[in-house]
């Protein structure tokens, strides 16, 4: 195995991590920044305000995009196991 392999399969595993982590992660951002502006405007500072709707928009985000999830990891780590023996020699 020589670094252009181990190289190769880092970065398409760092790929799939940024692919499959984006959408729960920008809903997150984005319901938490919409959170954040509501409470400045009406000054209400409750630490459970903002908590809620970000988890509430997480789990949302999961069933919505879980099966795209699922199979963009099912589909990598097939291909990584159909190929190990590329990576063996």
């Amino acid at each position: 195995m020589n670094e252009s392999i181990v190289l190769d399969v880092a970065q398409r595993a760092i790929g799939v991590t940024i692919m499959v982590s984006a959408p729960i992660l920008g809903f997150g951002l984005l319901v938490g920044l919409l959170v954040s502006i509501i409470q400045a405007t009406t000054q209400i500072q409750e630490v459970t305000l903002s908590f809620i709707p970000k988890i509430l928009t997480i789990l949302l985000t999961l069933l919505i995009f879980g099966p795209w999830i699922g199979s963009v990891i099912t589909e990598f780590t097939i291909n990584l196991i159909s190929n190990i023996h590329n990576y063996v020699r």
